[in-house]
């Protein structure tokens, strides 16, 4: 046993849940609004999913796109924010170490699948801004749905994967009360690398060739104004200005995701140097998940058609024969 394993023993011997110190009622407060958090994401994205899967004018590539993110921040909602608001609230893991296990394997493949999801979000936004006519020809939704379940299969595989040979190499500590499995430190940098710094990169360099290429359409539509038939000026500006528009709604998507992961990750990176108490780190992890439940709200507040298919779908009209031909886009 190496002195790290002799530490997180040392540690394990003197750890102890705290005592609760909040009032009853308080401590009923605490859990009805983290049932109002959970409700809201998981209706939330499940709204988003309903409204992408029926109505045929939404099968976009794009929408293919938004509704795995969708599918992953569900899956947030249901399988990962319960456990983790408990545990804050409690101040202590209480939900036993095989739980745990799978508790960090399920964060995994959604941490992995979401990063992914905005990584292919970015690269959809960049090819259709850079060149329309080739997207439009040639990326279809069926195309864009294979690339999701593949992108989905790869993450699975990747997070078996890592957490499989990163338990196995190294001995498997995890104290009572306690949900931070001790994962092998070379394969925790790797992890780092693959799953944040590398999208991050990506995700960046793109939305900033994006934004010069929204600017350079910007200026093409002002001189199609000027120079080109009424009819014409019509069609190509407002092609123009969809995917504009698209690129920006989608450009707000991704920072605020990097918003909600990047407190957690530069303490991944830093955490050498900072030392945060068990609260802290549930803290920032749960803001990672909270993003799951501001996407619905920026679809909501950006997307017409989120809005009207919200109406449709409360109204219970998509069980209406032929529903799913409903025009949701004017």
């Amino acid at each position: 046993m190496n002195v790290k394993e002799l530490n997180l023993s040392d540690r394990c011997e003197h750890f102890s849940c705290p005592e609760r110190s909040v009032s009853p009622a308080v401590y009923i407060l605490l859990y009805v609004c983290s049932a109002a958090v959970v409700l809201l994401t998981v209706c939330g994205n499940l709204l988003v999913i309903i409204s992408v899967l029926h109505f045929k004018q939404l099968h976009t590539p794009t929408n293919m796109l938004i509704l795995s993110l969708a599918v992953s921040d569900f899956f947030v909602g249901a399988l990962l924010m319960p456990p983790m608001l408990i545990w804050i609230i409690e101040s202590c893991w209480i939900l036993g170490r095989s739980f745990c296990i799978c508790f960090w394997l399920i964060g995994s493949l959604v941490l992995a699948s979401s990063i992914s999801n905005i990584t292919l979000i970015s690269v959809d936004r960049y090819v259709a801004l850079l060149n329309p006519f080739f997207y439009t020809n040639t990326i279809s939704t069926r195309i864009m749905c294979t690339v999701v379940s593949s992108n989905w299969c790869v993450c699975l595989a990747y997070s078996m994967t890592f957490y499989y040979f990163s338990l196995n190499s190294t001995n498997f500590i995890l104290c009572p009360g306690e949900c931070f499995p001790t994962l092998n430190e070379v394969f925790s940098v790797i992890d780092l690398v693959i799953t944040f710094i590398f999208p991050l990169s990506v995700i960046i360099i793109l939305y900033s060739r994006v934004f010069l290429i929204a600017k350079k359409h910007a200026t093409a539509i002002r001189e199609l104004n000027n120079h080109t038939r009424p009819q014409t000026q019509k069609i190509t500006s407002h092609s123009m200005k969809s995917e504009r528009k698209a690129a920006k709604v989608l450009g707000i998507l991704v920072a605020v995701f990097l918003a909600c992961l990047l407190p957690y990750f530069i303490y991944s990176l830093l955490g050498d140097f900072i030392e945060l108490q068990t609260e802290s780190i549930c803290k920032l992890i749960f803001l990672i998940y909270c993003n799951s439940t501001i996407n619905p709200v920026i679809y909501a507040l950006f997307y017409p058609w989120f809005r009207r298919c919200i109406k449709l779908i409360i109204t219970l009209q998509i069980f209406q024969r032929d529903s799913a031909l409903i025009n949701v886009l004017s």
